[in-house]
């Protein structure tokens, strides 16, 4: 059957080939962290899709989560198996439409994707930071991100949209400059992060610091790394991911094919799913990236900082639509809805919608279909 003319131009399309980008700020002087560090020269790393209109009032702001990048949507090369990791989400007539938005995505402060982090080359010493790279936190995160738009000559932010740590960056654009941002979507993201996920976090951390390979951080050119570290840090953060009801539908109690039973070494195919994540991780991240990124949340909470949580609440001025997963146990809906509740208490303009899913935590990254309408709605309303 074939397709009228009038509707073709809204089929989806995909990106095609996208380009990273690199911008360099704070040469002449030292961007402040909260805790007084002084950082500079520092590289930002980032990719746009779309166009920039006359009025430069179309930006949508993509901050991403913990151990992302900046590559959201597209393709580098034509050989690259996989698409950026909101791709389904970004791109022509999609529901962030590059037809009429200009989509920004940077990757992080402290990262280790293209933005200075602690692998990046210390100025002062001529060698990695390390553990010499100062903490940091959400703020910092959101602060640097509104240093790079000035430089773009960007002065206003149509919507910020992100899952886990991104929608931390969201609700903090929110709080912090009110007057800049119209529209934030945070998705499974508390106001402020609570004893459990702390401790979750410090397992993770303890993991890489109690791995002789860290050497306190300092194991860059060493010839070894936390790799036994970090493929615990993640396994018990793939834990944390994942849903139960996700885990038993998928693996069960699952046995690895010829594999002795009586034996101490793994033989259950969730202990090979952890494996696999665990081994592929350390291929892809820096532990000292992870560390201080965990660290950062661990730091976070709107309310710091002023008289009261609502009180920070109460700054907010943009339109929110707080979107939570039922079965998340990392960031469960009551803490999320501590946000909505403080929201309404001050009189914002807050949306709330719950995605029911068995994914957990990751169904931002999964259930596509289920934040395509919510997202749009909001979007386009």
């Amino acid at each position: 059957m074939s397709i009228p003319s009038e509707k073709l131009d809204y089929i989806e399309k995909d990106l095609g080939l996208v380009s990273p980008q690199k911008l360099t700020i704070f040469n002449d002087q030292k961007f402040k962290t909260e805790s007084g560090a002084g950082l500079g020269p520092i590289d930002i790393a980032y990719e746009t899709y779309g166009n920039l209109n006359e009025k430069r009032d179309n930006v949508i702001l993509i901050a991403h989560h913990l151990t992302a990048d900046a590559h959201v949507a597209g393709k580098h090369t034509v050989d690259d198996e996989s698409s950026g990791w909101w791709d389904t989400l970004i791109g022509p007539n999609k529901v962030i439409d590059t037809n009429q938005y200009y989509v920004i995505c940077i990757n992080v402060l402290g990262s280790c994707y293209g933005t200075t982090g602690p692998a990046s080359i210390n100025p002062e010493t001529g060698r990695e930071y390390g553990t010499d790279f100062p903490v940091i936190t959400i703020g910092d995160m959101v602060r640097l991100q509104k240093a790079f738009l000035k430089e773009l000559e960007i002065n206003e932010l149509y919507a910020v949209i992100g899952g886990s740590m991104g929608g931390m960056q969201a609700l903090k654009w929110a709080v912090e400059y009110p007057e800049f941002v119209q529209k934030v979507v945070p998705i499974g993201t508390p106001g402020r992060l609570k004893a459990q996920s702390i401790a979750y976090n410090q397992i993770g951390i303890e993991a890489i610091k109690n791995d002789p390979a860290w050497q306190n951080g300092h194991y860059y050119n060493t010839g070894s790394q936390p790799k036994k570290g970090m493929a615990l840090a993640r396994k018990i953060g793939m834990i944390t991911f994942r849903s139960p009801q996700s885990f038993q539908e998928r693996f069960g109690r699952e046995e690895v094919e010829n594999q002795e039973f009586y034996t101490l070494d793994n033989q259950f195919e969730i202990n090979n799913y952890l494996d696999y994540h665990g081994d592929k991780f350390i291929d892809r991240f820096d532990a000292n990236s992870f560390i201080y990124l965990t660290k950062a949340m661990d730091l976070y909470d709107l309310g710091r900082g002023y008289e009261s949580f609502n009180a920070a609440l109460n700054r907010v001025k943009a339109e929110v639509l707080i979107i939570t997963i039922s079965s998340d146990q990392l960031f469960p809906p009551e803490e999320t809805l501590e946000v909505v509740k403080g929201l309404n208490e001050v009189g914002g303009n807050v949306e709330y919608q719950v995605i029911n899913s068995d994914f957990g935590h990751d169904a931002f990254l999964v259930e596509f279909d289920k934040l395509k309408p919510l997202i749009g709605k909001f979007l386009y309303n």
